[in-house]
């Protein structure tokens, strides 16, 4: 997914000068107060702050104020409108040398919390860019998608997981207004995907993170149609909302809290929750039990299973020993290797084939990830090369990109409740470049694992839009999942019969 907040349809005519169609350069709606700042510059010259407002739902705010609207939500899907006063306005088919700058914390993504009651430390996004524009008055028309493919092999009885997919693979898509939920859900069923359908709420909720009447109905009508499950429904934790503050322990309980209720109404059997808080999950406890919801913690990149903070999380589990508690295993902490569309992306941004192999060679390090983050960002120092220029891959390449053996899953099976198969391509031998799935297929089925495979295309955090098409690509996938499952589980019923066979003293 391009990291700008402007495309090339962006530039709009506007009776106070010129208006830019802004696009949240993020996966996952955000809150006004995550902006951090923003520069603009037409045809060389920087535009006063003071002539620039920002308008969302025809609301107008200066910049100034809009790190203080940690009640306005950003929706995934909205295109507000920058605007720029101008002597003269600018005129259709005019082209315009456009520059902007803008910085964003993403209030989710926590690096450390806040002490004494000030804000925590968050991931950044750096935005820069320098385009030039051509003033429209419409937004560019959708590709066309392909629609001639074969059906998938049917399921079997004997393949130990279901596939389904989040729906976060098609961020990107989503986010350029290619789909509305209910055109998303159409495609995802053409293709031959599913059953099971999961969801991120901050991501496809407008009223996030209220679930509306209205997305209730759009959500069931999909359903009753296409023949869908719901899987797993994605819950974020905003500990960053607010910019002087991070959120007090009640006011964590309670958007947890209004989250798991709209779960249930949408018929989601799990959440999977982003907090395991010791003193939270013993709130959220009685009110999962209540609506009947496994709550998962998700194992995400760059921790494993027995990384120290989820060793952690596995001793409130055993502290609380409530069934409803488990884990979400998300295959991006256990690659063996950087995903070439990530090392594409970055090369783009400007790295040399140098930078390219020290950050590969950083990456397969023992450190910490927060070291590693550090040693390379010290090296693009080093080299004169401003780490913003990267936006928000010089970090996320190290967060979202973890190496820990595969077969370390098998520690906490029987708590793995749901499986985030994350994959970033598909190569034309049809295989995960950078990920072992024979292997995790292998890992998980040996382990008893019975649950979702839920396909999780990540490209989008690197790829250019309309590179690929995500939905295509989770076909494949669901094709190496169905492959490697059906090699694997002849060779464990043999074993199995060859045991039995020599247990009864039979031929062997």
């Amino acid at each position: 997914m391009p990291n700008g907040l402007i495309q090339e349809d962006s530039l709009r005519t506007h009776p106070d000068g010129l208006a830019l169609a802004l696009t949240l350069p993020w996966y996952r709606s955000l809150w006004l107060s995550s902006v951090t700042s923003l520069r603009l510059t037409i045809d060389g010259e920087e535009v006063p702050a003071d002539d620039v407002v920002f308008e969302l739902d025809g609301v107008r705010y200066t910049l100034d104020e809009l790190p203080e609207q940690s009640e306005v939500l950003w929706y995934l899907q909205a295109h507000p409108l920058l605007i720029a006063k101008r002597a003269m306005p600018v005129e259709l088919g005019e082209a315009h040398e456009v520059g902007i700058v803008g910085e964003l914390r993403l209030p989710y993504m926590q690096i450390a919390p806040g002490s004494d009651g000030g804000p925590g430390l968050y991931v950044p996004n750096f935005v820069r860019q320098a385009l030039t524009l051509t003033v429209t008055d419409r937004d560019a028309p959708a590709p066309a998608m392909v629609s001639d493919v074969a059906p998938p092999p049917p399921a079997t009885d004997a393949d130990p997981f279901e596939l389904g997919l989040t729906l976060y693979s098609a961020s990107a898509e989503f986010r350029a207004g290619w789909f509305d939920f209910a055109g998303l859900l159409d495609r995802v069923a053409e293709l031959g995907i599913g059953p099971g359908i999961e969801i991120v709420a901050s991501q496809v909720l407008p009223t996030y993170p209220v679930v509306s009447d209205a997305f209730v109905s759009t959500w069931r009508d999909a359903f009753d149609r296409h023949g869908f499950d719901a899987s797993s429904f994605g819950a974020n934790l905003d500990m960053g909302r607010r910019r002087d503050r991070d959120m007090t322990p009640d006011e964590e309980f309670e958007f947890s809290k209004l989250m798991f209720e709209g779960a249930s109404r949408l018929g989601f059997p799990l959440v999977r929750i982003q907090s395991a808080k010791p003193e939270l999950l013993r709130r959220l406890l009685p009110v999962a039990e209540r609506l009947d919801l496994q709550l998962a913690y998700e194992i995400h990149a760059p921790m494993g299973p027995n990384a120290e903070p989820i060793l952690k999380v596995r001793e409130t589990y055993t502290e609380l020993d409530s069934p409803l508690l488990g884990f979400v295993a998300d295959f991006s902490a256990t690659m063996h290797s950087m995903s070439p569309t990530l090392l594409r992306a970055v090369s783009r941004a400007g790295l040399d084939a140098e930078a390219v192999e020290r950050l590969q060679a950083i990456w397969a390090t023992d450190a910490p990830m927060r070291e590693r983050q550090e040693e390379f960002i010290g090296y693009l120092k080093g080299r004169d090369f401003d780490p913003g220029r990267l936006g928000s891959f010089a970090h996320l390449a190290f967060n979202m990109h973890g190496h820990v053996d595969p077969r370390e899953w098998a520690d906490i099976m029987p708590q793995i409740l749901h499986v985030h198969a994350k994959f970033y391509d598909i190569d034309e031998h049809g295989k995960e470049p950078a990920i072992d799935y024979p292997e995790l297929v292998r890992v998980f089925v040996e382990g008893g694992y019975r649950g979702y495979w839920s396909s999780e295309w990540e490209g989008h955090a690197f790829a250019e839009l309309g590179e690929v098409d995500p939905l295509l690509l989770v076909r494949r996938q669901h094709d190496l999942i169905r492959a490697s499952m059906r090699a694997v589980q002849p060779a464990n019923e043999a074993g199995v019969v060859g045991a039995d066979a020599a247990a009864s003293g039979g031929p062997g």
